[in-house]
């Protein structure tokens, strides 16, 4: 465990909420269900964290009250030595969050426009946030629709001009709630580029929460994994896959069709289409590499092209609470 400053601290961390059913066709029943259930947390400056889990496991709910959008049902929480809910407007100077699946701009004004309203907000001199605006738009990319308004833009474009936004008041934690849902190749590799530059630049904590394996294992040093509103695992990406025994696909493309690439030593055949021009081999990252795994299968075919599935988020998830017997 780091022993730099603790950014983030939650104990006993608990939020329910109220769920009214149909019961009969003149009443209605009333459940509480805990969408976040005890979790402790600690995060230090500098490190950068993946909070990873299923559909409804609590994750956004987590990072909501995190940084002061809920108020927990129980527990204490701060977040940069701040109460999020009583000193939220004082967190905000310290925290940039990013929710993929809701804009933190203006829809209808021009994308530039917007990074003038958040410097009013901070409150930002013009000679602090200038520059930093200057800096991100060149490495961000942002130039070419900065006048465009923000609902005409593509979602790749979008997405960089929230994490820019997010960024212009140097926060000391980002927060990051799925950035690259719904982005294509090229953009997710672009955003995962900035970002791992801008933490090694600013030593910048991150905190994100995806169903995309390759951010996990692109942006962080550790990994939790949430299920039912609880921490089920606590450690490095490589040590939750090797605990759960989730595979790497190498998927290879071959310039003519070929037998079944069976007996490959510690892969396992999973799947053969176009009659072999594509074969799929699941290895363990733990047995061998995928550079290994290639060269035992050009050593057979030649390969046209290729691609590394990682381990689904859902499935790594799955397979823990089944070792687990949950």
């Amino acid at each position: 465990m780091s022993s730099s400053e603790l950014l983030v601290q939650a104990r006993s961390l608990q939020r329910d909420f109220v769920v009214r059913r149909r019961a009969g066709r003149l009443r209605r029943t009333r459940h509480v269900v805990s969408a976040v259930a005890g979790v402790d947390l600690d995060i230090h400056a500098g490190e950068a964290v993946g909070y990873i889990g299923a559909n409804g496991a609590g994750k956004s709910t987590t990072i909501k009250m995190l940084t002061g959008i809920l108020v927990p049902t129980a527990g204490t929480v701060r977040t940069c030595g701040l109460d999020p809910v009583r000193e939220r407007r004082n967190l905000a100077r310290q925290v940039g969050v990013v929710f993929g699946q809701r804009s933190g701009l203006w829809w209808d004004l021009p994308l530039v426009e917007s990074f003038r309203v958040l410097a009013a907000l901070h409150r930002l001199p013009s000679h602090t946030w200038a520059p930093r605006f200057d800096e991100l738009v060149e490495r961000l990319e942002l130039t070419s629709f900065l006048a465009t308004p923000v609902r005409q833009l593509s979602l790749g474009q979008r997405m960089r001009g929230e994490v820019a936004a997010a960024l212009l008041h140097r926060p000391r934690l980002l927060v990051l709630d799925e950035p690259t849902v719904g982005l294509d190749v090229l953009s997710k590799e672009r955003l995962r580029a900035f970002l791992r530059e801008e933490r090694a630049e600013r030593a910048t904590t991150l905190l994100l929460t995806t169903h995309d394996m390759g951010d996990i294992q692109r942006l962080c040093e550790r990994v939790l994994v949430v299920d039912h509103g609880a921490i089920a695992y606590d450690g490095t990406l490589p040590g939750l896959v090797a605990r759960v025994g989730a595979e790497r696909v190498l998927v290879v493309d071959l310039a003519e069709p070929v037998a079944p690439l069976g007996g490959i030593t510690h892969t396992q055949l999973v799947g053969v289409e176009g009659g072999g021009l594509r074969q799929r081999l699941s290895f363990s990252p733990d047995l061998t590499t995928a550079a290994q795994v290639l060269a035992a299968v050009s050593q057979r075919a030649d390969v046209r092209d290729l691609a590394v599935e990682e381990p689904d988020v859902e499935e790594v998830v799955r397979r823990l609470y089944a070792a687990s017997g949950r």
